[in-house]
């Protein structure tokens, strides 16, 4: 009877160290550079200019608004539309917004969207590191840089 629950145990232990081998996820990749040249390379075919932020976050300012400025806390109606620097679209929303809370969203929004007045609009260029990471997230696949032209249209 020991012989076998010391073969039970032995089996499990096996079997639990293997399954947490496979279970762990691989590190996340750091995608910065990467994420940097890609901007800098769509910018340049598009001759856009944008100003940089400290977190590497990239925004240009079309049209500035002159209606109230949101913080980091505030909730918003914004019109959207998101694409990846090859175009493609993968998220829009209607030409009347969305609200949200902007301590909800991906950090390149709770940052960007606050450079915008109520009426503003403009593009912001969001590394991976400020969106959804270097994971996939439904469709975005992990390390994609997100394109965004915006529209504030309210600070609620």
């Amino acid at each position: 009877m020991k012989k076998l629950l010391a073969a039970v145990f032995a089996l499990t232990l096996f079997i639990s160290c293997n399954s947490t081998e496979k279970d762990t996820p691989e590190p996340a990749k750091d995608f910065t550079e990467q994420n940097e040249k890609d901007i800098k390379d769509y910018l340049a075919k598009n001759n856009l200019t944008a100003t940089r932020t400290d977190s590497g976050l990239y925004y240009i300012i079309t049209e500035p608004g002159n209606g109230a400025q949101p913080t980091s806390t505030s909730n918003v109606t914004v019109a959207y539309k998101g694409y990846y620097t090859n175009g493609k679209v993968f998220d829009q929303s209607k030409d009347t917004g969305i609200s949200f809370g902007l301590n909800q969203v991906i950090k390149g929004w709770t940052e960007g969207i606050p450079y915008f007045k109520e009426g503003g609009s403009g593009v912001l260029l969001i590394p991976s590191r400020l969106g959804y990471g270097s994971y996939d997230y439904m469709t975005i696949p992990g390390g994609s840089v997100l394109i965004f032209d915006v529209k504030l249209i309210k600070v609620n």
